[in-house]
Parts: structure tokens; C-alpha cells; sequence
């Protein structure tokens, strides 16, 4: 009806009874049974009719039907005149297989009794007659459904609900407990004869294995016992496909990683060693050069004081005139070696090396001799690094002087610049420096080079292979410290007669570049009236300043620690309008008697005087506003500081 075959149509039409279904039925729209046909037992029609109504009424497709007699399950099927829209019911066709009395479809198919029962009624089974009787007399008496005793012989039994309603169909599996007694036992002995067998063929692999597989075992046992040992080349049997020989092997590989393992570890204690003993002489060198610079400012500025007050003709202003310049070659000195100890003040910028590079060309060209060739490689697109521009060319000028004095005979210098990412496998050959994205400048020549014993010492200061009086031995030390300073890394290749190459890499800042303003060309300051009040716990450099300050005409007080600053101010009838202070003092530091006395006078001008990096405008110890001043200092750049921070809003406000 479906497919619109014209033979099914012609067959179904001439006798639609010819079917291997045992129940055929057809209803009208309105669910009244119009035909019934059953191949087997009669089926009463109105028992047909209750349970059509009942399973159109629950809207099943699918149900069981009992005639009384015989059980049938059976498919509905409603029919439309208007497919495919399926709104108008032509009728419905139910077909049905019957279930015979004694089930014999079911005895193929599984070993167990199995039973239907409708409502109550015990309606098909596998079971004999006197059984089943039995059966149904043990179900209506209530007893356990999991466990009934039939004709003295238990049963397991489980259930099956197949539908439901006024009368339940139910399907029951029953299974002996004697056949399953005797199928386990059947199971019992032939897992016995499995594991008998299964224990004999094990003996036998266990005695055709050991003989293949000890004598490696052995030789991979004495080779982990070589390794505790700390031997490393022990041989090994790694010859082989099986187990043994991808373990052994896999243990010469271990071997191997920890043997490679042991020498970075040793590299790294060399590293750590090495970067203690600079870190001890850079914090000596610190020391001293703080204590140095108090030493230089007072020798530098009574220098300064005699020259004012001498006259050029007088005997004595070419001797102090000497104390001068000597001073300052000793101030040099301190510097350099505050740089190598990362105690110096820096004043960071984001730069573009190639223009910084490119500007120096024309003097750099000018340290070397006409005998030495000087290239400068910029490299494309290069990075912006954040560093001091006054110290990196610092780093640049001693790495191309050291490089012109190692080339006595002439030869050839190269200064180069390039973006480098440095990953896991690159930072392991330049310990200590770390994975990222860096620019390396490398400055290399065709030199003498150096043995490792020198490579090992040439950062530390006043260590130096030249001449006596040919150098003070604080050149590389100066970059050493400039460049980790800096947050970078400096590395050094060379081997004797191979020329030195030395890189030094600078992290790459996602920042624009900071152009460079020309300084401001100091004048000489004007005579104020202001009072300034001048901290120091060194009376000598204390009492120089302020006869500096006094030479310029401002009023002068004077305090030996915070504390005491704290008494003169709060006594000074005259406002102060600015502290000179040292940052590292007894009994109260100059950044917290800044404060102080900022909170007690809004208007305060802040001037902070070290000699070394004890200032760091970024730390919230220090006052923005604050100004710096570097020991050791001369006359005009303690008074010209002074003015500046005077001068500091005026010129603010200008447009």
C-alpha cells in the first residue's frame, strides 16, 4: 500500500488473509475491528476489541494480546488517505505472531526454562505440563521470584515486565541451580587444567628466558654499580631487540644525560664561584669609593676654594691648580669604580644603539691607530634597549681601546649590532646569560687574544696585562659593571693568536625611542639670600659646603645627623627654603628627614648628595621632586644645584 507496487496491490486484494502472521485485524477510523482473521486458535472478537481500545487509548504501536487461549504479540499500524500530511485517519491494521503453548521457538535459542504469564495465568513455557502446573502454583502462592522450588528442583528466576496494564505480560527465565552447580564445577576443573598447564608453561619460558636474559641483566646491574662509583664508561651488552636490550640502552642514554648533566653542574659552580668573588670585590670597591668620594670632595673643593681666592701669578695657584686635576683623576677612578660595582647613578633612556654607535663612529675612529681598519655593521630593524647613553658609551669606547691595544701590529676592528632571540639550547653556551629577546653588540678584532686564565680574571679590577703604568686595569671592569647594571650580559670568546670577540647583550623594551637633548651649558649661579640647611655626618665635607653655600651668599645652617637637623629647623626663624642632605646618616636617614620636613614646609627644596647608588628616584623612599647631587662635588656644581631646585618651578610654569 505503501510502495505502490501494482502486484502487492493485486495480491493483498485477491486474498488478504495470505501472511506469516497469525492474527490479522483491521479497524475503522473510529477503532471498531471491521476484520479479524487468526491462523491459529479463535480469537474472540470482543476480547480483540477491549485491547485494541486499550492500546489506542495508552497510543502504543506495539502490544500483548491474549485470546484466551494463546498469546500474540502484535504491531498497530495507522493508515492515511492524504499522505504525507497524515490528517485524515483511513483506519488501522494490526498483525500478530502468535506464541504456542509449549514455546518451542524459544528451546533453540537458550538452554534455560522460560515461561510468558498474562495477568496471572502461566499462558506459554518450556517447562513439561506437570511443571509448569507447579510453577503456576508456586507464582500464586507468593513465594520469592528470584528463588522457586518446582517439582522439589530450584530455580533462579528473573523477570520480565513486557507490558503493562489491566493484565501484565511477563517473561521468566528460570535457571536450574543444580546444572549451575555442575557448570561451575565443569569451569572449576578446566580453569585447574589451565593453570596447571599455564604454571608448567611458565616454568619452562622462565627457564628458556633466564637463560637469554641474565647474563644482560647482569652486565646492566654492574653498570649501575660502576655508575654510583661515578664511572661513566663502563661497557654495556646493547645489542639485542628485546626488553632488556632497549632498557639497557635506555640506561647508557641516562648515563650519558647524567654525564652531560655533571659537567654543566660544574660549569655552573664555576659561574656561581666566579660571580661571588666579583660580587665581594664589587661591594669592597663600593665601600671604598663611598669612602673615597667623601675623602675627594674635600681635598677637590678647598682645591676649588684656593684657585678663587688665589691669583694667577701667585706661587701657589699652580699647586693648587695639581691638587685639582689630581683630584679629579682620583674622582675618574671612584667612578669607575662605582660602575664595576653597580653603585653608580644612572640615568636610563630607551635608545636605538645604531644611532648611538653611528655618532661615535668619528671618534672612535680617531682612538685607533691608522694601522687598525674599524668596521661598523648596524644591523637591520634593530630593538630599542633602556641604558644610560653616557655609560653605554663608556662600554663601547673601553671595549674599542682594550681591542686597539691588543692589536700592536695593526689588523682589523669590527663593532657590530643585531637583534638576537636567545632560547634554551643558545643561553646554555653563554652561562649565565638567560632565554629572551635580546641586542647583542659585539665589538671583535684579530688581536693576540687570551689563554682561559686570563678570560677568567679580566673583569675583575685593576687586574690588567699590560705594561706597568700603561693602564689602571679598571677598563672591563667598568663594563662589567655598566652592562649588568643595565640588566644585560656580557660574554667574551678567544683563544691565543685568535683575536677576542666580546658580546654584550642588552634586553629588547617595547618602548619609542627617548630622543637625547643637549645638556644645558652650566653658568655661573647668581648670589641668592635664601637659607639653605646643609646635613652631613662627615664635618669636613659638612663644613665645606656650607662655606660654599656662605660664597654664594645664601644663609647657611648646618646639622651633623637628621636628628639634629630636625632641632635646628624647628628652632630657624627665617624659613628654610632648601636641605642638602646625605642620604645614609645615623639616627635618622636623609629620605625620611626630607619628608619630615617636607610635611612640616610644603615649599622645601629637596637636594640629596651620595656617593654612590644610595638614590633611586623610582623607590618610594625618595620624593619626586627631589634633585641629585654626585660626590665628590665642586663649588659651582653644589651652588648650580641649588639654584636649579630653586629655580625648579619658575620654570615650570613658563610656557
Amino acid at each position: 500500500m505503501r510502495n505502490g507496487e501494482a502486484t502487492t496491490i493485486q495480491d493483498v486484494g485477491e486474498n488478504p488473509w495470505q501472511s506469516e502472521c497469525d492474527l490479522f485485524v483491521l479497524a475503522d477510523p473510529s477503532g471498531k475491528i471491521i476484520a479479524l482473521h487468526s491462523t491459529m486458535a479463535k480469537f474472540p472478537l470482543d476480547v480483540a476489541q477491549d485491547m485494541l481500545s486499550h492500546d489506542l487509548k495508552q497510543g502504543n504501536s506495539t502490544g500483548w494480546w491474549y485470546s484466551g487461549t494463546r498469546l500474540y504479540q502484535v504491531v498497530l499500524q495507522p493508515f492515511y488517505d492524504d499522505q504525507p500530511t497524515n490528517s485524515n485517519l483511513s483506519g488501522t491494521v494490526i498483525v500478530g505472531h502468535g506464541m504456542d503453548r509449549s514455546a518451542n521457538e524459544l528451546r533453540r535459542i537458550s538452554s534455560s526454562q522460560m515461561a510468558f504469564r498474562y495477568g496471572r495465568d502461566i499462558v506459554a513455557s518450556t517447562l513439561p505440563a506437570f511443571k509448569e502446573q507447579d510453577f503456576a502454583r508456586a507464582l500464586q502462592s507468593g513465594s520469592s521470584p528470584e528463588q522457586i522450588n518446582v517439582d522439589g528442583q530450584r530455580f533462579f528466576a528473573s523477570s520480565v515486565e513486557l507490558a503493562s496494564g489491566p493484565q501484565p505480560v511477563n517473561f521468566i527465565v528460570l535457571k536450574s541451580y543444580d546444572e549451575a552447580l555442575a557448570y561451575l564445577a565443569r569451569e572449576n576443573q578446566l580453569l585447574a587444567g589451565l593453570g596447571f598447564l599455564a604454571v608448567l608453561t611458565g616454568a619452562v619460558l622462565v627457564f628458556l628466558i633466564s637463560d637469554k636474559f641474565t647474563r644482560p641483566l647482569a652486565s646492566l646491574d654492574e653498570g649501575v654499580h660502576a655508575l654510583e662509583q661515578g664511572d661513566f664508561a663502563y661497557p654495556l651488552e646493547t645489542n639485542g631487540t628485546d626488553e632488556v636490550a632497549h632498557v639497557t640502552r635506555a640506561f647508557d642514554r641516562m648515563r650519558r644525560t647524567l654525564k652531560n648533566n655533571e659537567s654543566q653542574k660544574q660549569q655552573l659552580e664555576d659561574q656561581l664561584r666566579k660571580a661571588q668573588k666579583m660580587e665581594a670585590i664589587g661591594q669592597l670597591a663600593g665601600g671604598v669609593a663611598h669612602d673615597f668620594n667623601n675623602l675627594l670632595t674635600v681635598i677637590k673643593g678647598h682645591g676649588d676654594l684656593m684657585l678663587d681666592r688665589l691669583r694667577p701669578t701667585d706661587p701657589l695657584h699652580g699647586s693648587a691648580h695639581q691638587i685639582e686635576k689630581a683630584a679629579d683623576r682620583a674622582a675618574s677612578l671612584t667612578r669607575q669604580l662605582l660602575a664595576f660595582s653597580r653603585m653608580q647613578v644612572l640615568q636610563p633612556k630607551v635608545l636605538d644603539l645604531n644611532s648611538l654607535v653611528a655618532e661615535m663612529c668619528s671618534l672612535l675612529k680617531r682612538l685607533v691607530r691608522e694601522d687598525i681598519t674599524f668596521t661598523f655593521r648596524a644591523g637591520e630593524s634593530l630593538g630599542r634597549v633602556k641604558a644610560d647613553p653616557g655609560q653605554i658609551e663608556q662600554v663601547i669606547m673601553n671595549l674599542t681601546v682594550n681591542a686597539s691595544d691588543a692589536m700592536p701590529a695593526g689588523g682589523e676592528l669590527i663593532v657590530e649590532t643585531r637583534n638576537v632571540s636567545v632560547d634554551e639550547a643558545f643561553a646554555k653556551t653563554r652561562l649565565p646569560v638567560v632565554p629572551g629577546e635580546y641586542v647583542r653588540l659585539t665589538v671583535e678584532d684579530t688581536g693576540d687574544g687570551m689563554d682561559d686564565a686570563t678570560k677568567a680574571r679580566i673583569f675583575e679590577p685593576f687586574f690588567t696585562t699590560k705594561e706597568l703604568g700603561k693602564g689602571t686595569g679598571l677598563g672591563l671592569a667598568t663594563v662589567y659593571g655598566i652592562v649588568k647594571q643595565s640588566g644585560g650580559w656580557i660574554w667574551v670568546e678567544s683563544e691565543p693568536g685568535e683575536g677576542a670577540r666580546f658580546e654584550v647583550y642588552l634586553p629588547v623594551v617595547a618602548e619609542p625611542e627617548e630622543r637625547l637633548s643637549p645638556e644645558r651649558i652650566t653658568t655661573a649661579p647668581t648670589r641668592r639670600s635664601e637659607v639653605v640647611l646643609i646635613v652631613e655626618d662627615e664635618e669636613a665635607v659638612r663644613e665645606l659646603a656650607g662655606e660654599f653655600m656662605k660664597s654664594a651668599g645664601y644663609t647657611v645652617l648646618t646639622a651633623r645627623d637628621g636628628r639634629d637637623a630636625l632641632a635646628v629647623a624647628e628652632h630657624s626663624d627665617p624659613p628654610i627654603r632648601v636641605l642638602v642632605t646625605d642620604i645614609v646618616m645615623p639616627h635618622l636617614r636623609g629620605p625620611e628627614l626630607a619628608k619630615r620636613l617636607k610635611d612640616l614646609s610644603p615649599d622645601l627644596k629637596i637636594v640629596y648628595m651620595s656617593g654612590y647608588l644610595e638614590y633611586n628616584k623610582a623607590d618610594g623612599e625618595f620624593l619626586e621632586e627631589g634633585f641629585f647631587l654626585q660626590k665628590p662635588f665642586s663649588r659651582i656644581a653644589l651652588v648650580s644645584k641649588v639654584a636649579e631646585a630653586l629655580n625648579h618651578e619658575q620654570l615650570i610654569a613658563r610656557p
